[in-house]
Formats: C-alpha cells, sequence, structure tokens
C-alpha cells in the first residue's frame, strides 16, 4: 500500500509518499509560500535526488497538483500514474472533544473537524484545504485524518480543565487539550520498545523540544497531563511563542500598549519566546551562538528555556509518583546536547543519572544518554509523526475495506 501524508499550513504543503510493504519513503518535500510571490517545491526522491522548483503557486490545490506531477514524472517520479496512491492521510491539528482518535474522513466527519475550527482557527482551516483538494484531485483515494489531539483524550478532568466558571467549558469547549500527540505516543511506545519493556506499566515524561514545544506525562500507556492547553501558546517557552503567563499581564499590556485582540495574538504568538527575551533569533542555534560570545539576553533565553522545562519535568514526576523514563524529541531535542545536559542537572533526587559523555555530540540518534546505574533511564529518540499518520491511515483503510 502507498499512502501519502500531507501536512498542510496556512501558506505551505509538507507531504512525504510511503511505500507501506517495504517501509521506504519514496519522496518527500515541502511547499512553501503558496499564494505568495517566490513560491516554489522542494523534493527529495528515495534515492537522494533532490530538486527544487520555482512558480506561481495560487492556492493549495495548485500545490497539490503540481506535486502529484512532480511523483509522476518521468524524470523525476517515483510512481507511473496516480492509481498507484492507495489512500491519504492528513495531519489535523485539532479534535476537540468530538475525535478520540483517527478516523476516515467523510462528509460527516470532515464536518466535525470544520465545527473544531473555531478551538484552531490558524491551523484546522489550513488542514481542511489539503482535505478539499484532494476530494477534487483524486476523489475515489480514501482520506484519513490524524489529530494532534487524540492522544491526549485520555487526560481526566481535573488535568484538563481550567479554574474558569464551568459554563464556559460546556458552552465553548474551553479545556486543555494538547499537542504532538502523534510525537508523543510514537517516542514513548518506540522507547519502551527499544528497552524491551511493558509500556502500559511505566511512568514516562516526553519533551518535545522544538520551535514548538510540549511536554507529557504519560502514566501507563496513557497521557496523564500535557503542558499546551487549548492552544498551543500555553506551556513551555518557544521559539516564538511565550509559554505559561499570567493572564493579569495580557489584560495589562492591553491597555497600556492600547492594542486590540489580534494585536495581542500576534505578540503572544510571533514575538515572543525565545526571541521576544533574546532579542536575536527563534532559532536555539543562533541565541547559543550568541550566549557564547557573551550576549546577556541570550544566556537569559537559555536559562529561562531550560528551567521551563525542568519544572515541568519535576511537576509530572510528582503527578505520576516517579518516573521511570524521560525522552528528548523534536529538533532541539534530538539535536540540543547543552540544552539536554542543562535540563537533566540536579535530578539525581529522581534516581536520575545522566552519562556526559553518551549524550556529548550526539543528534538525531536513537541512544541512552543515562548511566546503567540511573533510575531513571533518560533516551533521545527522534520522532516521526509522519509514520504514525501513514500507520494510522493504514489501519483505518484496511479495517474499511474487510467490512465492505
Amino acid at each position: 500500500m502507498k499512502i501519502l501524508v500531507l501536512n498542510c499550513g496556512s501558506s505551505s504543503i509538507k507531504y512525504q509518499l510511503f511505500d507501506m510493504s517495504s517501509g521506504v519513503v519514496l519522496a518527500k518535500g515541502i511547499v512553501e509560500k503558496i499564494g505568495l510571490k517566490g513560491s516554489f517545491l522542494k523534493n527529495e526522491r528515495f534515492d537522494g535526488d533532490k530538486v527544487k522548483l520555482e512558480g506561481e503557486i495560487l492556492d493549495h490545490q495548485s500545490g497539490i497538483e503540481y506535486l502529484l506531477g512532480l511523483m509522476i514524472s518521468k524524470k523525476r517520479g517515483v510512481i507511473k500514474n496516480l492509481n498507484e496512491i492507495d489512500a491519504i492521510g492528513h495531519r489535523l491539528v485539532h479534535g476537540g472533544e468530538t475525535f478520540q482518535g483517527s478516523c476516515y474522513l467523510d462528509d460527516i466527519t470532515i464536518k466535525g473537524v470544520e465545527d473544531c475550527s473555531d478551538l484552531a482557527p490558524l491551523h484546522n482551516p489550513a488542514n481542511l484545504k489539503g482535505i478539499y483538494a484532494m476530494r477534487t484531485l483524486l476523489p475515489d483515494v480514501p482520506q484519513v485524518g490524524v489529530f494532534d489531539t487524540s492522544f491526549h483524550q485520555t487526560m481526566p478532568d481535573y488535568s484538563f480543565m481550567y479554574a474558569l466558571p464551568y459554563s464556559l467549558y460546556k458552552k465553548y469547549g474551553i479545556r486543555r487539550y494538547g499537542f504532538h500527540g502523534t510525537s508523543h505516543s510514537y517516542v514513548s511506545k518506540r522507547a519502551c520498545e527499544i528497552l524491551n519493556v511493558d509500556y502500559s506499566s511505566k511512568k514516562i515524561i516526553t519533551c518535545h523540544l522544538g520551535n514548538g514545544a510540549s511536554i507529557t506525562a504519560i502514566k501507563n500507556g496513557k497521557s496523564l497531563d500535557t503542558s499546551m492547553g487549548l492552544t498551543p501558546v500555553e506551556g513551555l517557552i518557544m521559539g516564538t511563542r511565550s509559554g505559561d503567563i499570567d493572564a493579569g499581564a495580557l489584560t495589562l499590556i492591553m491597555e497600556k500598549e492600547e492594542i486590540d485582540y489580534s494585536s495581542l495574538n500576534t505578540l503572544l504568538n510571533k514575538h515572543s519566546g525565545v526571541l521576544g527575551i533574546s532579542g536575536i533569533s527563534s532559532d536555539m542555534r543562533e541565541v547559543e551562538s550568541a550566549a557564547e560570545e557573551g550576549d546577556e539576553r541570550a544566556v537569559l533565553a537559555l536559562k529561562m528555556y531550560d528551567y521551563r522545562v525542568k519544572k515541568y519535568i519535576g511537576a509530572y514526576a510528582a503527578a505520576m509518583g516517579g518516573v521511570d523514563l524521560l525522552i528528548f524529541t523534536g529538533g532541539i531535542g534530538e539535536n540540543g546536547c547543552e540544552t539536554r545536559e542543562n535540563i537533566c542537572k540536579d535530578f539525581e533526587f529522581l534516581g536520575l543519572e545522566f552519562d556526559k559523555q553518551a549524550n556529548e555530540g550526539v543528534r538525531g540518534k536513537e541512544m541512552i544518554i543515562s548511566r546503567k546505574e540511573s533510575k531513571v533511564i533518560v533516551m533521545i529518540i527522534p520522532t516521526n509523526e509522519e509514520f504514525v499518520i501513514a500507520s494510522d491511515t493504514k489501519t483505518i483503510v484496511e479495517k474499511r475495506t474487510e467490512k465492505k
């Protein structure tokens, strides 16, 4: 079975074409600047062939037509015709309380995704564009939606509720939903697979650290708590997002700066986080370089970033009554040696014995970075959200075919 995985943003489309029988990614790439000047498609084939194609890409349907055309081209293609694509899997950000897991996309479920758009106005409408485009371009190919939020639907009410009037939860669904669910699910299960331990009996903390970042407490195979909330702004300090902040500070900023909701939203999502503190960049590598040269704000940004992660780890260890396994993933989690070391400092009271030598220089590789005598195993597990989406898509389509 060949499955095309799509992750549609407001002006971009990330994609991968999987051959599930062999486990090979036949092609992967991104379409960027959709509807803007300088649109382009970057594609990498399974044999290492790479190409960047520039052209006018007015909308998502045009972008998908472009990438499908590339896949069947004689020079750059990986399939003979589009009939070889057996299913399409979509990354969908928000499923609210409606979607407890991945689902087959038909008229009813698509309407359900549309109804969740109020909860993720920056994400769900963009995700839906990919679904609409595929219904037009490949109407007979089954589509499946895989939600960032569904893994966290096991959280108990005392974990996901906010201390606001209960009526607001009932009327608008205002509660913690959490995100990066496919990543947290994949890396936690993969770690237990490597260690050959029972996933359903372990206390695990997964740290997805990238430009967007979140931490999840997984107890006995289920998400107990997670740092992101109603939206991806809550929780850790991120590249450009503020993370946790006193709500009173927001009303004060609006009053003093005389800005409206839209401007405040932009401030929290685009101009805060590591970028806002350092004044240099949202890219951790650039901030680390500045810190090495003695830039005080860069040093502060790094200290704040690491401290916030450390605080959440401690809180989740307390919430679960201990921790067996601590996992780092995401761009920073997989590649940031110093970040991992700084976060793991002073956790000896939990029985965590960090191995500096094992950690040094490790980037994007599955690795244990705790000492043999450590009661808490610390691991790096590169995430593979696209594979999870492809696997869920395969399972759902095959089950649906069997029923017919």
